[in-house]
């Protein structure tokens, strides 16, 4: 039986990736349903509550600058906000929020309901509805059949979800959330190349258990930036995190259990994240060091639940009360829930395009988990590109695609379909080639461009990126063209930053190129400093501090760029291209890249593979 309605957009989940790919469908002017198992989780927190960090929080950026939902969330509901890396250069400073889990969800959920065009449907997907190798819509549990334009999914860990705790094991998303098993056997069955991976959580503990008095207090920023433009300040109160550490007797605790690790007794299959191991991979592979570092995370303003980040485990759940109890701080800690590991399955995402549309199912779409990889910020990325592209398609427009030097956004997304992932895929800053280009503080003079002419942000929202343009333009003209005179108070002030007082006038871009001074410092001496706010100061000081590397870095990447984006032919033949191996003609025909740039990042393609492509695509006038 067919539901009465059609859709232009289907999306299948409503975690962080199904989230943004609803709305931003629905922003772009497209009838959008939802498919959920349970209206209530959306958005739910699974695991760390907490936005951003380094590289996450460019994520976040970048999303809020597509006219994305993440970062007004955080803003709402954050209970703690860190500006990281500070001590280091502007690429990698990074901001991160201890998020309230259940405001969070309550936030997304009506921000979800509010939306125009978008409608829910809490039912079970379990395949696509196809014909003749077309895409139709999709399969309910319920025996109905939903007609679809374009559908994304975005299942997150639920495909095939299977949890361990101990050598115990049940089916499931995530504790207490059944799996989704008929969808996944609808994509095995139907061909799509897929594979295994596994995460796992902490414990969650009596916040009113912990010792708090024995552990090192860790405070917020007192004047934290929000993440979202739309937002001006963070006005709530903040809650601290605490620090301690395992000890000699965690680790032993843990080693004598390891017989009852699923992990490594062989019962889980899927690869785990390297860069988040469980404590017990962190006791096996780190054995030299005496002890590993966890932060204690208030989970809510309002429940007593904390989350002890840095000991995710398998282990059965006497053994975790053991370890916990082992630690500083946490003798009489009791825990509220077991932490526990999940498997699930995945699809290759070379088998998609940068637009995260299939290869194989035209109209189909792929973001977050399924893609292989690990994060709300990552998936919320994928998401807010997979819905506004599906909505982009079902309109006859050209789709989006965001460059490796556009965005961490087109880092991520190029990185999964021509590189494709062994293990949960995690975003860093030393992913990107050009990061000191795609700071946290530019976003959205890189990125709202594109959710413009992809018709997702709001009138409000282009008048004051206008407005902040106009902004950041007058202060570097200002800083540029001002002299500014030595005064007693400022030379006392240059002594104080430890820098050295001025003699004679000289020029302000001149003082603000010191590594001590900031925009902040100056504008108190000077006269009819430009109304800006403290972004646009930001990206200027930046930009005034850093002007010889952007450059440098601006130069090299237009060298680059003319091979970037060299189209290749849709049809091309690479068996027919003279010079090309077997094994280079078939992975290259297999990931079917678009251009020579991506073609070129493809592991076995070597240079001289590339070179031997452009020669050809010279010769018959591709190039």
């Amino acid at each position: 039986m067919e539901w009465r309605k059609g859709y232009d957009v289907a999306v299948v989940g409503a975690g962080h990736a199904g989230i943004e790919a609803a709305l931003a469908a629905a922003r772009a002017g497209a009838e959008v349903v939802l498919f959920t198992m349970d209206i209530d989780a959306a958005g739910k927190m699974s695991c760390n509550p907490a936005i951003g960090g380094v590289a996450k929080g460019h994520l976040v950026r970048e999303v809020d600058a597509l006219g994305g939902e993440m970062g007004r969330a955080i803003d709402a509901t954050g209970i703690q906000f860190r500006k990281l890396n500070t001590r280091k250069g502007p690429a990698v400073w990074a901001s991160r929020a201890q998020a309230d889990r259940h405001r969070y969800s309550d936030w997304m959920r009506s921000t979800l309901s509010k939306a125009k065009g978008l409608s829910f449907r809490q039912e079970e997907i379990t395949g696509l509805w196809v014909e003749r190798g077309r895409l139709l819509g999709l399969h309910g549990i319920s025996g109905m059949r939903y007609r679809a334009n374009a559908v994304v999914i975005t299942t997150g860990t639920f495909l095939n979800g299977r949890i361990h705790i101990g050598m115990e094991s049940m089916p499931a998303g995530r504790a207490g959330d059944p799996p989704s098993v008929f969808l996944a056997s609808d994509l095995k069955e139907r061909g799509f190349p897929m594979g295994r991976l596994k995460t796992g959580t902490p414990p969650r503990l009596d916040t009113r258990t912990i010792n708090w008095a024995s552990l090192t207090e860790q405070q917020g920023d007192i004047n934290p930036t929000p993440f979202s433009v739309d937002n001006e300040c963070i006005t709530q109160t903040q809650l601290p995190c605490h620090i301690t550490y395992t000890n000699a007797k965690t680790h032993e605790i843990i080693m004598g259990a390891m017989d009852r690790s699923p992990l490594y007794a062989g019962v889980i299959e899927g690869v785990g994240p390297r860069y988040c191991p469980s404590i017990e991979d962190k006791v096996v592979r780190f054995s030299e060091k005496e002890r590993h570092q966890l932060f204690l995370e208030p989970d809510s303003r309002d429940l007593t639940e904390t989350y002890p980040n840095g000991i995710s485990t398998s282990l059965p759940l006497d053994v975790q009360q053991a370890l916990v109890n082992s630690i500083e701080g946490l003798e009489e800690a009791e825990i509220l829930r077991p932490g526990y590991a999940v498997e699930y399955d995945f699809c290759d995402p070379t088998a998609l395009f940068p637009t995260l549309e299939s290869k194989h199912l035209d109209g189909l779409y792929m973001a977050g988990q399924i893609n292989g990889t690990s994060g709300y910020e990552e998936a919320a990325a994928q998401g807010i590109l997979a819905g506004i592209n599906a909505a982009l398609k079902v309109c006859g427009k050209s789709q989006m695609i965001v460059g490796r030097h556009e965005g961490y956004i087109g880092v991520l997304i190029d990185d999964l379909v021509t590189k494709g992932t062994k293990e949960p895929y995690r975003m860093f800053t030393s992913r990107a080639e050009h990061r000191l280009l795609l700071r946290e503080d530019n976003a959205d003079l890189r990125l709202t461009p594109f959710g413009i002419k992809a018709g997702v942000i709001t009138d409000s929202r282009k008048k004051s990126f206008k407005r902040r343009e106009e902004e950041r333009e007058r202060l570097r003209v200002f800083v540029n063209s001002r002299n500014i005179t030595p005064s007693p108070l400022l030379n006392d002030h240059l002594n104080a930053l430890g820098t050295a007082p001025i003699t004679s006038p000289v020029k302000l871009v001149d003082l603000l190129r010191r590594p001590e001074v900031t925009a902040c410092d100056l504008k108190q001496f000077v006269d009819n400093w430009p109304v800006t706010d403290e972004r646009s100061e930001v990206t200027v000081e930046v930009e005034t501090k850093y002007e010889g590397y952007i450059r440098r870095d601006r130069e090299s990447l237009q060298k680059l760029l003319s091979l970037e984006t060299m189209a290749i032919p849709k049809d091309l033949d690479y068996k027919k291209v003279a010079g090309l191996t077997i094994e280079v003609s078939q992975t290259l025909e297999s990931t079917r890249p678009l251009t020579l740039g991506q073609a070129q990042r493809i592991p076995g393609v070597t240079p001289a593979a590339a070179a031997v492509l452009l020669v050809h695509l010279r010769k018959v006038g591709a190039a």
